[in-house]
């Protein structure tokens, strides 16, 4: 529906610009062909080059409405060689222009389907939903068929915003139109599937594919990694290079990606020592892949050596490392590193602060995890607290039996405590004896997820822990009338890794 409203705009824009075109002259000086009359076709020949030089030269919105009336007066918004540029420049500059050569070109009855190409392209990389695909209707009722070019754009559009049913459709036509055995179509058909999770429909189109690329697999890779089937994404790692097929970069870092959710450092090392023999240089995304998985592999070391190898680094790269530091209950080095980053002039986001409050908490450092929130109170990072932060305080302050600190905290924020927040305080009153404000923590668990059995069950064996054996019944009973039931039990794991001396807590 905006498309319709902003094309009803553009064109009242362009019906007054027209108007000013035929009764004033043209000042800049820079563009004088633009007063031109009409010309011979040797002479539009010249002016199509004309608008075509100025186009990829030109600096200013004013140039592109020039260069749009100029079009309209000579009668050349249907040469597919100028519409080409002339959309690239509107592209650009700005999505406003993009909307007024949509307008202007879809006016014409009948376009070159490269044209419509140029359009959907520039829409699709301008991240605007529904755009291409009205376009690719437009094509349809004009009787223009698609190519092979137009699929991989339209289809890039529809996986950016997760358009599986549009995508579905538009794999008939490709279907159609006998454009399913070119490999680009294919590739960006696979992309859909994998970016709306659907990886049974992308492993399908996969299979039926007779060649395949690294972009092939590498978005098979990367849709079973987003939809945390991280050991089918390792699979289909190991038969890309049984299929003698060369990974890329970022081939690597969804396989990364995979080993770190799993803790497959094995193939982590081996990708590791693959870029190394191929002489790859770690750029950001890549070194903070490794450091990640390193990481969660619990080969603090290795983490580190990566991070001083890196030439470039930036914010997630420091996020990375801090977050690594902090999962190993190396608090200290965290907040050493943490400071160190703020020392080199990098920049500190939520995700940074969230990671050393984090490392604070797990290391017991409520000094420094206090003085970390009050600079971030004061201003010292640009940021304004949010629910995340107070959430860290609550953990650290409850798992250090700080009990009454972190209640004031869940009191006085300015933000309703989370299901996180009331399960911190519960964990460290029932750890520190503290049944009274246990009891609190507790019924407002019981509060924000009435359906939910485990919590009844805690508040059970709160009060059965105090003696007060009425409210046991009371608890359970209400769990009766509910409908609730104890669930199965499940139990956390504590793995000493006595070569790193670190200790993993799997949550």
């Amino acid at each position: 529906m905006f498309v319709y409203f902003y094309a009803a705009f553009c064109h009242f824009r362009m019906q007054y610009f027209l108007f000013l075109r035929w009764v004033l002259p043209v000042s800049n000086a820079k563009l004088n062909w633009l007063d031109l009359p009409m010309r011979t076709h040797a002479e539009l020949s010249s002016i199509a080059n004309q608008i075509i030089h100025f186009s990829n030269k030109c600096t200013s919105q004013t140039h592109i409405h020039q260069i749009q009336a100029q079009l309209i007066l000579q009668n050349l918004h249907s040469n597919s060689n100028v519409a080409h540029h002339f959309i690239t420049a509107c592209h650009s500059h700005s999505l406003d222009q993009l909307h007024s050569a949509l307008f202007l070109f879809t006016q014409l009855p009948k376009l070159h389907v490269f044209i419509y190409n140029t359009l959907i392209r520039a829409f699709s990389h301008a991240q605007t939903p529904y755009v291409p695909n009205y376009i690719y209707v437009l094509m349809h009722r004009n009787s223009v068929f698609p190519n092979k070019y137009t699929f991989p754009f339209l289809l890039k559009s529809l996986s950016d915003f997760k358009e599986f049913k549009q995508g579905q459709c538009v794999h008939t036509h490709v279907v159609k139109f006998g454009h399913l055995n070119d490999i680009y179509v294919q590739n960006a058909l696979l992309n859909v599937y994998a970016s709306c999770g659907r990886m049974r429909l992308c492993q399908q189109v996969f299979d039926e594919m007779p060649l395949r690329d690294v972009v092939s697999w590498t978005v098979l890779i990367m849709g079973f990694g987003r939809s945390r089937k991280y050991g089918d994404a390792l699979i289909a790692f190991e038969q890309m290079k049984y299929a003698g097929i060369e990974p890329n970069h970022v081939t690597m870092v969804n396989a990364l990606a995979a080993c770190g959710n799993i803790g497959a450092i094995d193939m982590g090392v081996w990708i590791h020592d693959y870029v190394r023999s191929k002489g790859w240089e770690l750029d950001v995304i890549l070194g903070t892949s490794l450091i990640d998985m390193y990481g969660k592999c619990g080969r603090v070391e290795e983490s580190l050596n990566v991070f001083r190898s890196m030439t470039e680094k930036n914010t997630f790269t420091w996020n990375a490392l801090v977050k690594v530091l902090g999962l190993t209950k190396s608090g200290e080095t965290a907040v050493w590193w943490f400071n160190r980053m703020v020392q080199e002039g990098f920049k500190v986001d939520d995700v940074t602060l969230v990671a050393v409050l984090n490392a604070c908490s797990h290391s017991g450092l409520i000094d420094k995890g206090r003085q970390i929130l009050l600079s971030l109170f004061e201003g010292k990072y640009g940021l304004l607290p949010n629910v995340k932060h107070y959430a860290c305080m609550i953990d650290l302050l409850s798992r250090a039996g700080c009990l009454s600190d972190a209640f004031y905290y869940i009191r006085e924020m300015p933000f309703e405590p989370t299901k996180s927040m009331w399960g911190s305080l519960l964990a460290g009153c029932r750890h520190h004896g503290n049944l009274e404000l246990g009891e609190i923590a507790a019924k407002n668990l019981v509060q924000l997820e009435p359906q939910n059995g485990a919590y009844y069950v805690l508040l059970s064996n709160l009060y059965a822990e105090m003696g007060r054996w009425d409210d046991v019944t009371n608890v359970r009973e209400l769990m009766k009338e509910r409908g609730l039931v104890k669930d199965k039990g499940c139990s956390s794991v504590e793995l000493q890794v006595q070569s790193h001396d670190i200790e993993l807590l799997a949550v």
